[in-house]
């Protein structure tokens, strides 16, 4: 019998907000297996989007920023689950066909259909206005994350018969546009503004200040719904036959690093949660390595006993479940970034090392055939990326090393080879480096629930 299959994805939501604040999803990870680095192929929505239904990268689908349609011909998760014979469906925000609502044509092969194509522009906190398979606006009660469950809950129910396939698409903690606000549900603001800020934000300043309290709430009444969603699953007999898998389009650096909240380099845009449970993830612990979403799409696939598609670009990541240490797995990670720069990056468990493209424009060109080296960060020593070591000398071995590294890595996912020049020499830091075999290697990153800890 294969399994059901439950993607839970929230929007905008950091690494490092799960642990004491989420007992539900930490507890899921302990149970079941945790990626303790999981970095977004590309930290903004649609682009994200897309590569977590391809299992493509943003530029191969041509969802390379906000505002593309991804293409008919594209095959999605729900095209290859239904055509296994599961019932598919998808609940929440979709962000992948450019007009409201979203026309059967633009729904990636899912059957059933509750969703928004920009649910933060058809809904707020207390209002939350989806479409129907007929396009029917739908109002669904209740503050609108708990909405979204509600109806995933039906969901499972009226299918509880026949093998399953759902992608429930949070908005939380995406901020309100119109208002830029973070609207927690009633009290949960209070409850936790200035309990906790990540370090980077305490240096960096940005607008986390005013916005972490509701942030906060926001992820609580996430992770209280995620809780919700496994016991409907249990009190219909079902938890133990489901695939249950959490995580988010990309993280949210609250405008510390350009004028918004992501689309940056650094982990506080790029590094998501990631965990799962149910058949085949069961006991599995801690991937140390590090992982992509573009991963999961294959992932849940194999898990499911379906092939993988020769044309994603993605690699299940089981065997890491079954063999963490000996499984063959690259060091890095790739990822792309546009909209505010075209820019290109590798992330290893200690290095991570970013080139932009400076003569292209970030809205129009999806590419470009030369970078430049703009960052390169020692993760081990500086794990909040406040320190550029891009353009000292004293690095410039471990720069060359991996920029190597990201010239193989856009040819295999984008088929051209780039030029990435150095970056422009500083001054300072002219110590000695270790060995090579040892700068490019870093120890094991932490599990999660090791931020400081939050009241409940």
């Amino acid at each position: 019998m294969r399994p059901n299959v439950i993607v839970v994805f929230t929007d905008q939501q950091r690494w490092d907000t799960v642990g004491p604040l989420t007992p539900n999803l930490d507890r899921m990870a302990r149970h079941g297996t945790q990626a303790t680095v999981a970095l977004t192929p590309q930290p903004v929505c649609a682009p994200a989007r897309a590569a977590l239904q391809t299992g493509r990268y943003p530029t191969t689908t041509g969802v390379y920023r906000n505002g593309r349609v991804l293409p008919p011909e594209e095959r999605t998760l729900a095209h290859h689950f239904g055509a296994a014979g599961y019932a598919t469906g998808y609940i929440g925000k979709w962000h992948l066909a450019g007009t409201e609502p979203v026309p059967e044509e633009r729904r990636g092969g899912y059957r059933s259909w509750l969703a928004a194509n920009a649910l933060e522009h058809t809904s707020d906190a207390y209002r939350t206005i989806v479409y129907d398979e007929a396009n029917e606006p739908v109002l669904l009660p209740g503050y609108r994350s708990d909405a979204l469950v509600d109806a995933a809950v039906r969901f499972v129910a009226d299918h509880a018969g026949e093998p399953f396939y759902l992608f429930l698409s949070f908005l939380e903690p995406h901020h309100q546009n119109e208002v830029d606000d973070y609207p927690a549900p009633d009290g949960y603001e209070q409850r936790y503004q200035g309990t906790w800020m990540p370090p980077d934000l305490a240096a960096l300043g940005g607008t986390a200040h005013q916005h972490m309290g509701g942030y906060l709430g926001q992820v609580k009444r996430l992770d209280e719904g995620l809780g919700r969603l496994l016991d409907a699953l249990r009190s219909m007999d079902l938890l133990d036959d489901t695939i249950v898998a959490y995580t988010s389009d990309h993280g949210n650096h609250f405008k510390t690093r350009n004028g918004e909240y992501k689309r940056s380099c650094h982990d506080a845009s790029l590094r998501v949660p990631l965990a799962l449970r149910g058949p085949g993830f069961d006991g599995g612990g801690a991937i140390s390595r590090p992982v992509s979403t573009l991963d999961l799409p294959p992932t849940l696939l194999e898990a499911a006993g379906l092939p993988v598609p020769a044309e994603m670009q993605g690699r299940s990541f089981l065997p890491l479940v079954r063999d963490p240490r000996g499984a063959p797995w690259p060091e890095e990670v790739f990822f792309q970034v546009s909209e505010s720069e075209v820019g290109r990056g590798i992330r290893t468990s200690r290095w991570k090392y970013y080139a932009v493209a400076e003569d292209a424009h970030p809205w129009d060109d999806p590419a470009a055939p030369a970078y430049r080296e703009q960052a390169l960060y020692d993760l081990d020593h500086d794990p909040y990326e406040l320190v550029n070591l891009a353009g000292y000398g004293s690095h410039a071995g471990v720069a060359a090393g991996l920029r190597d590294r990201l010239v193989r890595r856009i040819l295999e996912a984008e088929g051209t080879t780039a030029v990435i020049e150095p970056a422009r020499a500083r001054a300072g830091r002219e110590q000695a480096m270790p060995d090579p075999e040892v700068r490019l290697n870093g120890p094991e990153p932490v599990r999660y629930g090791h931020q400081p800890r939050t009241t409940s």
